[in-house]
């Protein structure tokens, strides 16, 4: 029996009906020439459950909770209960499948079942489709376990063998087989079986709304009371458009696309009669990936770390904007142990899904310790098609969870030629997030302008993440 880790056990108990502790993906697709319809997903759902066993495990608790709950195997797995299907009014819009979305991230998961859901979307425009993956964070560690999302999908549109999978379930263990091992595992070790609960518990307190409360956060509208509603909007953008501010202005992509928020989120306040003063700033907490050759390079969970840093929302100049973004996270990549996007993409058993949830994991972990606004994990993805069941992906939006009191967590995943952006927000306190991404659109723009101009090249033997005069 394997038990909930410590970490889990807080992320477990901070689920609520306002605060769900799950992530999703939505995908968009095409169809192949073979077409594409629910019989086909659940087969090949069906099909890669091997390479995710956790997600034909349930959680079951110890009698008086005398220890962390464990996984055991869901004898009454259902693959169709997990695997649904839905449908927009032809032809679908995005603006409705946003809508979808939210409803959907919105609903809790059946704790006692294995907490993950799977949605095919039908009926968009042109003759697409829509996945939808929804995981409890739970599930995904990086280390015994990856995202469901990013094993149905395959680099091509070549039909491959069925997988051999013999699945039959281990029986429940007894109540007295868990009070026992739970006996037991506080003999051997009463410390750590102790301080494993105590933990547990504390970070749940210290990511309380309450507790939070007490940190040094700047004041926004970013900041609210949740409901039990969400709103989800999408944004798709050119990955060259990046790339054309990075080699005039230098930096990275990534730099850019920070710079881009901040600039977006500047606008969104002005929108709404905000001040926005030139000290003003915001505080995003930003997963990045780390190497350490010390660590085993399958071991995805232990290759994210949370790094807070300023976004300054009060400066009116894109271009100085930018440099103070690049600047921040320069002290990162000088430890040595920043990764960059082709080598992340090179980890074994990379993938945007997985890396998305073991950000949020990093943020979710860090909310009760580290005052921050918002949440923003930019993970980029792979610059080649990818495909199910000969279907091919067009777009790839992340959907992270809302943490306590906060109204909008941002997902960002370059792919094949675009960067896509992913907005979650509460439906009551920002229900204007349509606005937040035209303002993406147009912060971009206005930086890809600057390019225009001869005048703001950094100069020459300067060394252009340094900070710029003034800031």
């Amino acid at each position: 029996m394997e038990r909930l880790r410590p970490g889990d056990m807080a992320l477990l108990a901070m689920d609520s009906a306002n605060t769900p502790m799950h992530l999703a993906t939505v995908e968009v697709f095409e169809p192949g020439d073979e077409g594409f319809d629910y019989r086909k997903l659940v087969a090949l759902v069906g099909d890669r459950l091997a390479f995710v066993p956790r997600y034909r495990q349930r959680l079951m608790s110890v009698p008086g909770s005398l220890a962390r709950p464990v996984w055991v195997d869901d004898d009454d797995f259902d693959i169709t209960y997990h695997v649904r299907q839905s449908a927009l009014p032809r032809p679908g819009s995005l603006e409705q499948l946003e809508d979808l979305v939210a409803r959907i991230i919105a609903r809790p998961l059946d704790r006692t079942r294995p907490l993950w859901e799977m949605y095919l979307i039908e009926g968009l425009e042109d003759g697409r489709f829509a996945i939808l993956v929804k995981s409890h964070q739970t599930l995904v560690d990086g280390i015994s376990t990856i995202d469901i999302g990013q094993v149905i999908l395959d680099t091509d549109t070549v039909s491959r063998a069925r997988i051999p999978d013999e699945w039959v379930p281990r029986r429940e263990p007894s109540s007295a087989v868990l009070l026992t091992e739970a006996v037991h595992e506080q003999l051997r070790n009463p410390v750590a079986t102790v301080g494993g609960i105590r933990n547990g518990l504390s970070g749940l307190v210290q990511a309380s709304p309450l507790f939070a409360g007490r940190r040094a956060v700047p004041e926004s509208p970013l900041q609210t009371t949740l409901s039990q509603q969400r709103r989800f909007h999408a944004v798709r953008t050119r990955l060259d458009d990046y790339r054309k501010v990075r080699r005039f202005h230098g930096g990275t992509v990534n730099d850019v696309v920070l710079a881009t928020i901040t600039g977006a989120l500047r606008a969104w306040l002005m929108t709404r009669a905000e001040p926005v003063h030139s000290s003003r700033q915001l505080r995003a907490m930003v997963p990045m990936g780390v190497m350490d050759k010390d660590l085993e390079p399958t071991s995805l969970g232990s290759q994210v770390t949370g790094t807070v840093m300023t976004l300054p929302i009060g400066e009116q100049s894109p271009v100085v904007r930018l440099h103070q973004v690049s600047y921040a996270l320069k002290a990162h990549k000088e430890t040595g142990k920043a990764v960059s996007a082709l080598r992340l993409i090179g980890v074994g058993g990379f993938a945007p899904t997985t890396f998305h949830a073991l950000g949020a994991r990093v943020a979710a972990e860090s909310a009760g310790q580290r005052g921050f606004n918002v949440v923003v994990t930019n993970v980029p993805g792979p610059q080649f098609p990818l495909y199910a069941c000969g279907a091919r992906m067009l777009q790839s939006y992340p959907v992270q969870p809302l943490l306590p009191g906060h109204a909008l967590a941002i997902g960002v995943t370059s792919y094949d030629g675009s960067v896509h952006y992913g907005l979650t927000v509460d439906r009551d306190a920002i229900p204007d997030v349509a606005v937040i991404g035209q303002c993406i659109t147009e912060a971009l723009a206005e930086l890809v302008d600057t390019t225009a101009d001869t005048t703001m090249r950094a100069p020459r033997g300067r060394d252009r993440t340094s900070p710029p005069r003034g800031s």
